[in-house]
C-alpha cells in the first residue's frame, strides 16, 4: 500500500481555484524495477516507494457557509453565597529564640591569678581584665552569691569559691580548692575589704577587730598560703589593694585607715624579704573610685570630691584593674615594694 499524494482543486470563488495535494492512491502504480542481487554479508537496504510524477486532479466545488439558527439564552442567575463565619484570627507566633552562640574560648597564657573580693567593684573589674588577658582566673567571694554567679557566667571557665578571708580555716579550704581546679597560683591580688564611716570614739572593739581581720589579716592569710609555691618556683606576683586613706589617714575612718596603712607596711616589708626568691610585692592605693563601696555618699558628696580632685572626676574600677594587670606582668619584674596611687592627683 502506498502513501501517495493527489492534487485537489478547490473553487474558492467563481474565477479562482486553488490546487493542493492530498494523500491518496495513485491511479496507476509505477512498474517496479527488478531487484539487483545483494552482495553476501551486506545488510538489505529498506525499500523506499517510488512515487509517480503524475497525480489525478479532483475539482471540489466551493460551499456556502451554513447559517446556524439563533438560540435565545437565559440570563445566568447568581446563586446566593452562604455567609461564612469569621475566621478565627490567631496572633502570630513568637519566633523561636535563636540558640545562644557559643562563647569563644579565651587563649590562656598559662598563668593563674587568685583575686579575693572579686565579685564586685575593683575586684570584678580586675577579674575581667585578667581573664581577657588570658589568665586562668579564680575569684573568692564572701556573701554576694548572686554577683559571683553572674561573674562565673560572664567569665567562662573561671573558678568561683566562697571564702571568709578573716578566717584562716576558710582561706585554707578555698586555696586548696583553687589549686585542685587550676593548679598553681602565679599571681595573688589581695583585694577583699570593708569600709565604715564612724567617729573614733564610737567604734566598738568588735568593729575595730573586724576591720583589721578583713582588711589586714585577710591579706596575711592569703600571702602565707601562696608564698610556699612561689618560693619553690622562684617566681610570683603579690598585689595588695590599700587606699589613699592608708597613705594620709581619713577622718571618721580611723579603723579603716589603720588597716589600709597596715597593708602598705606589709607590702614594703614582704617585698624586701621575697625579692631574692624572684617574687615582687606591690600595692595599689585607689582614691575616690565610683564603686558600690561609695553607696553611703550622696550625689552632692561625690560632686564635691570630684571638684577637689585635680582631674575633676571620680576614678573607675577599670583604671585600677589595668594597673594591677600591668604590675602582674613580665614587664614589671623590676618593680617591687612600691605604692601606686590611683587618685586623680587628690593625694600627691
Amino acid at each position: 500500500m502506498y502513501d501517495d499524494e493527489f492534487e485537489l482543486t478547490f473553487d474558492m470563488a467563481e474565477d479562482n481555484a486553488e490546487t493542493v495535494k492530498l494523500p491518496g492512491k495513485p491511479l496507476q502504480p509505477a512498474p517496479e524495477a527488478p531487484e539487483a542481487p545483494e552482495p553476501a554479508g551486506k545488510a538489505k537496504e529498506p525499500e523506499v516507494p517510488d512515487f509517480p510524477d503524475d497525480e489525478p486532479t479532483i475539482v471540489i466545488p466551493a460551499r456556502k457557509p451554513r447559517e446556524m439558527p439563533k438560540q435565545e439564552r437565559e440570563p445566568v442567575r447568581a446563586e446566593p453565597v452562604p455567609e461564612l463565619a469569621p475566621a478565627e484570627v490567631k496572633a502570630p507566633e513568637e519566633p523561636a529564640a535563636a540558640p545562644e552562640a557559643p562563647v569563644p574560648a579565651i587563649r590562656t597564657n598559662g598563668r593563674t591569678v587568685l583575686i579575693s573580693g572579686g565579685d564586685r567593684g575593683i575586684g570584678a573589674a580586675t577579674a575581667k581584665a585578667f581573664y581577657e588577658a588570658g589568665y586562668r582566673v579564680a575569684v573568692l567571694y564572701h556573701k554576694n552569691a548572686e554577683a559571683a554567679a553572674a561573674l562565673e557566667k560572664a567569665l567562662l571557665g573561671c573558678t568561683i569559691v566562697q571564702c571568709d578571708v578573716a578566717s584562716r580555716a576558710s582561706c585554707e579550704l578555698a586555696f586548696h580548692a583553687v589549686e585542685q581546679a587550676l593548679g598553681r597560683v602565679d599571681v595573688l591580688v589581695s583585694n577583699a575589704g570593708i569600709a565604715q564611716q564612724k567617729l573614733f570614739t564610737d567604734i566598738t572593739p568588735e568593729e575595730w577587730q573586724h576591720m583589721l581581720d578583713v582588711n589586714l589579716t585577710g591579706a596575711f592569710n592569703l600571702c602565707q598560703l601562696v608564698l610556699p609555691g612561689m618560693i619553690r618556683r622562684k617566681a610570683g606576683r603579690i598585689l595588695t589593694v590599700s587606699s589613699m586613706w592608708g597613705q594620709t589617714g581619713g577622718s571618721c575612718e580611723v579603723h579603716y585607715s589603720a588597716a589600709k596603712a597596715g597593708l602598705i607596711g606589709l607590702t614594703k616589708a614582704l617585698a624586701k624579704e621575697e625579692g631574692p626568691s624572684g617574687i615582687t610585692v606591690n600595692c595599689v592605693a585607689p582614691g575616690v573610685i565610683d564603686t558600690d563601696m561609695m553607696a553611703a555618699f550622696t550625689a552632692e558628696d561625690k560632686a564635691a570630691l570630684a571638684e577637689e580632685t585635680p582631674v575633676g572626676r571620680l576614678g573607675s574600677a577599670d583604671e585600677v584593674a589595668k594597673l594591677l594587670l600591668y604590675l602582674a606582668g613580665e614587664d614589671a619584674g623590676y618593680i617591687t615594694g612600691q605604692v601606686f596611687g590611683v587618685n586623680g592627683g587628690l593625694v600627691i
